[in-house]
């Protein structure tokens, strides 16, 4: 019986990484289509009047600087810079909180005073789609919190950082949902 080596095809690592993450996105993107179509479907372009604008406003621009600096966390990293890379994530991770906190700690309850309840109407889509989003902020913030702490060991390079790409990436896909949650529950009417 012959002994010969078998060989088998070399794979890149990172290339499907890439690809399972995209994959995952696709499958995300499915459950907040499904979120969005449904809002428009039972309540059209009608929203109440008594939303509060300033917090939405305010909770919307707390996030898109939160991708602002996961964007100058990664490309730190990517360029060698530890500290840079740190002081944006821990930036990052702290925005979101704080988004979190504006939507959880203070919009939901102050929606039922408002005339906005989870059991019937737009309340319905409101918390619907709010809830899984920060569902989503919350993981990723955990995510980020992950990396963070193995950044401050050393885990990540300019040569390697993929959990840093990756949770960088997850972040802003989550920030993109919101890109299209805000207008769909804030602006039209």
């Amino acid at each position: 019986m012959s002994t010969a080596a078998v060989t088998h095809p070399q794979y890149d690592r990172l290339a499907l990484n890439r690809l399972g993450l995209w994959l995952f996105f696709i499958s995300e993107s499915m459950i907040f289509l499904i979120l969005l179509t449904t809002r428009f479907y039972l309540f059209g372009t009608s929203r109440p009047e008594e939303l509060n604008q300033a917090l939405g406003l305010v909770i919307t621009v707390i996030l898109l600087l939160s991708s602002l600096t996961a964007y100058r966390a990664e490309s730190s990293i990517a360029h060698g810079d530890r500290q840079g890379f740190l002081r944006n994530l821990l930036a990052t991770i702290i925005l979101g909180t704080v988004f979190l906190l504006g939507v959880v700690a203070w919009e939901w309850p102050e929606a039922p005073h408002l005339g906005i309840t989870p059991q019937e109407g737009f309340g319905i889509a409101f918390f619907s789609m709010t809830g899984m989003h920060a569902f989503h902020v919350l993981t990723g913030v955990l995510f980020l919190l992950v990396v963070y702490l193995n950044g401050r060991r050393g885990a990540y390079s300019a040569e390697k950082h993929w959990g840093v790409e990756a949770s960088v990436k997850y972040w802003h896909f989550v920030d993109v949902v919101w890109v299209f949650f805000y207008p769909a529950l804030y602006l039209i009417q």
